[in-house]
């Protein structure tokens, strides 16, 4: 674990890695799925939970129970885009950490504690979905993350068993950089950081 990425690598991730509105035509296939979330699963969440659930829409019935429930702005990327994550949390993930975290009685934490379960699983499914998201820049794909849609009628249309909640969409593919806007001004670490 001591090995320090490449500058090549820190590119892809991070440095040139942009969010995507545009797309070209180029599908996804099932494997680069598959691969995508066998990287994201193996990144850390509190006590294992892996709150996360990912639905990978890409037919066209799925674009289609999709598209009532998206912000107007957000239709067309994502109509376009070769495949949309609906990232969600199981508000029952404690029931599964029996077997997740095995150490200790972790399934008692939760139980009774709405607080507790939603919190956290707000907080993990969010950071599966960016692991998710760099999962797919290190395949090589592009990321339009969004927040731009009724998440009830996500849950309606999605999950009608109650309990599965959704959190935010990442549109993937192989994106336009032609469409692409410059790059927004970032802060400078004297602005937001301290080291005490």
């Amino acid at each position: 674990m001591s090995t320090h990425l490449n500058q090549a690598a820190l590119e892809q991730l991070f440095i040139n890695a942009r969010s995507h509105s545009a797309w070209q035509a180029r599908p996804v296939g099932d494997d680069i799925v598959q691969q995508l979330f066998e990287l994201m699963k193996m990144a850390p969440t509190s006590a294992n939970c892996s709150p996360a659930r990912l639905v990978f829409v890409r037919s066209e019935a799925a674009k289609a129970k999709l598209r009532p429930c998206l912000a107007e702005g957000n239709v067309e990327k994502t109509m376009s885009a070769p495949l949309t994550v609906i990232i969600a949390m199981d508000m029952r993930f404690y029931e599964h950490l029996p077997r997740l975290f095995p150490h200790a009685d972790a399934r008692s934490w939760f139980e009774g504690n709405d607080a507790a379960i939603e919190a956290t699983a707000m907080r993990n499914s969010t950071l599966q979905g960016g692991y998710l998201m760099l999962a797919a820049r290190a395949l090589g794909l592009d990321c339009g993350p969004m927040s731009g849609f009724d998440s009830a009628a996500v849950d309606a249309a999605f999950f009608p068993e109650g309990h599965v909640k959704s959190n935010f969409l990442v549109n993937l593919g192989y994106g336009d950089a032609s469409k692409l806007f410059p790059r927004s001004p970032r802060f400078d670490f004297a602005d937001v950081c301290q080291i005490l």
